[in-house]
């Protein structure tokens, strides 16, 4: 995603422009010969890596005072005390529910990395069973929740499968492209061995942090709050697990973003022009002066991004109702515009030139509608497809997790089943992560 000039027609052929990691940009002067603008990387965003900081360190002692104080003896700390509640304690532990949340945090990986599997192989079949599948799956647990009296999370789960099927039936004639797309992408970026590496160590880092979370959110499940305490207080880890799975995720696609666009700017990465530790300076820069910005971005581009694709699906079945699509109308637009401000290309202008975030996502934009590339980028399904997969991968682990629960506590089923379903999530979407990065260039 380079705005360096093209080269002149009397310029050396061999020669490429290229975009330094410092931040800095080339330009190729009259003699074909490449000169390098340097510039220093400075902390951007720096108020939202600060709020994000504060709340994982606040956040960690949180979980870990919640799982401890049903760890091998119920209430602890006497936290009971706070809660103004006059519930009567079963005696649960968090032991008791700390292993169905490790099982879970097992079948997500597993999924995960079948995804990446299946993304490898030439099959065009995966792709029909992954935007398939979801409307099925969404649908049959709707039926499975009115029939347990699950009312509310019954409309929830029709609701979603409506709108996925919606979706499928509006980008239906675009799949085959995405396909290759998809294939394309799983071949460029698991050539490079970095890349690789990157993903084992981050995939660490997120099992570490899901074994803290998992720990607490046992705890506050099996505690004596009522219903409604619990919920919202699930609803809080939930946000947070949601943010920092998120800021794991788009750290890894900004050091990928890095490396892959040096090896394409220099046209493979033996080349002799490929500068030295490439992936030491993308990981140096993505977790230090460009954290702020994956931060800030982290929050809101992909709650965005999913409304941006419902509301293209809808808008393009509406048909000859004027008012409805005068209201949808007036949505897409209001979402374009945040679009312009928060939009996932943005992570390469980060890692490529250490900008802000919503700098980085204008500039994008703004080279996408001045070439002409967002006609492709509309054309484009395959960040549905990986959040498809990523849905399916979190509903089965959700559905392991509850099935498990059924069979000891029948009223904890949608508390659990709903957390681990994040948890498989979270990590689908992780392993899915490095697949995007060559999609962007």
């Amino acid at each position: 995603m380079s705005d360096s000039p093209a080269p002149s027609s009397n310029s050396d052929p061999g020669s490429i422009s290229a975009v330094d990691q410092t931040g800095g940009r080339s330009r190729r002067s009259t003699d074909g010969s490449q000169t390098l603008l340097s510039e220093s990387r400075h902390w951007r965003d720096v108020f939202w890596l600060g709020i994000f900081v504060i709340h994982l360190i606040g956040l960690g002692f949180l979980l870990s005072v919640l799982g401890l104080n049903r760890f091998k003896k119920t209430d602890r700390f006497n936290i009971s005390r706070y809660t103004n509640q006059k519930v009567e304690t079963k005696g649960e532990l968090t032991e008791d529910y700390w292993p169905i949340y490790a099982v879970a945090g097992g079948v997500g990986a597993l999924l995960g990395w079948m995804w990446l599997l299946l993304l490898g192989s030439p099959a065009n079949q995966m792709l029909k069973i992954s935007v398939h599948i979801l409307t099925t799956y969404l649908a049959v647990i709707s039926v499975l929740c009115f029939w347990c009296d699950q009312f509310f999370w019954g409309v929830a789960f029709a609701t979603a499968a409506a709108l996925q099927f919606l979706y499928v039936i509006s980008v239906i004639d675009r799949l085959s492209f995405t396909m290759l797309v998809l294939q394309k992408a799983v071949k460029m970026v698991w050539s490079l061995p970095e890349v690789k590496r990157v993903a084992y160590v981050f995939m660490a880092v997120m099992l570490l942090w899901m074994g803290i979370w998992s720990f607490g959110t046992a705890g506050v499940v099996a505690s004596d709050m009522d219903d409604g305490g619990r919920w919202w207080l699930l609803l809080v880890l939930s946000v947070s697990l949601f943010w920092t799975g998120a800021v794991l995720c788009n750290t890894v696609h900004v050091i990928v973003s890095g490396m892959v666009f040096l090896v394409l700017i220099h046209d493979g990465r033996d080349s002799v022009s490929m500068p030295h530790n490439p992936l030491v300076k993308s990981l140096r820069y993505a977790v230090t002066t460009s954290l702020g910005s994956i931060c800030y971005g982290s929050l809101f581009t992909a709650a965005i991004r999913t409304l941006r694709w419902e509301i293209r699906g809808i808008r393009s079945k509406i048909g000859n109702n004027e008012c409805l699509l005068c209201c949808v109308d007036f949505l897409f637009h209001l979402v374009e515009t945040l679009v312009r401000f928060f939009n996932k290309y943005a992570y390469v202008q980060i890692a490529v030139y250490g900008k802000g975030f919503n700098r980085s996502a204008r500039d994008a934009w703004e080279l996408f509608q001045s070439t002409g590339v967002e006609a492709l980028v509309a054309y484009d399904c395959s960040g549905a497809v990986l959040l498809m997969g990523t849905i399916v991968g979190g509903l089965i682990t959700g559905t392991c997790a509850g099935a498990w629960t059924y069979t000891k506590w029948h009223d904890r089923v949608v508390m659990v089943g709903s957390t681990a379903m994040l948890m498989g999530m979270v990590l689908v979407s992780f392993l899915l992560t490095t697949q995007k990065n060559y999609i962007l260039h």
